[in-house]
């Protein structure tokens, strides 16, 4: 019987596997980075932010709102209307 007291690391198993999760939409980032330079209206999940898109990353994209950068995760946005 395994006996775990509390406030102790949960033990690990010599064959245990770790798995790395990338919150990655290949095709939201292949559509950002198609508009770098152009004026976007993004949907979050927060609400509706405008600007032209600067920069895409993986994980998140680069918006200029009237001088002011903004970065928006890409797990956050909901749709992309290029205008």
């Amino acid at each position: 019987m395994l006996n775990y007291n509390v406030n102790q690391p949960f033990p690990h198993h010599p064959t245990s596997h770790h798995v790395v999760v990338h919150p990655v939409d290949p095709y939201v980032v292949e559509t950002l980075k198609s508009v770098i330079g152009k004026y976007v209206v993004l949907e979050t999940t927060r609400g509706r932010i405008d600007g032209c898109v600067v920069d895409c990353k993986p994980d998140h994209v680069i918006l200029d709102v009237y001088g002011k950068k903004f970065f928006v995760r890409i797990s956050e946005i909901v749709w992309i209307m290029p205008n």
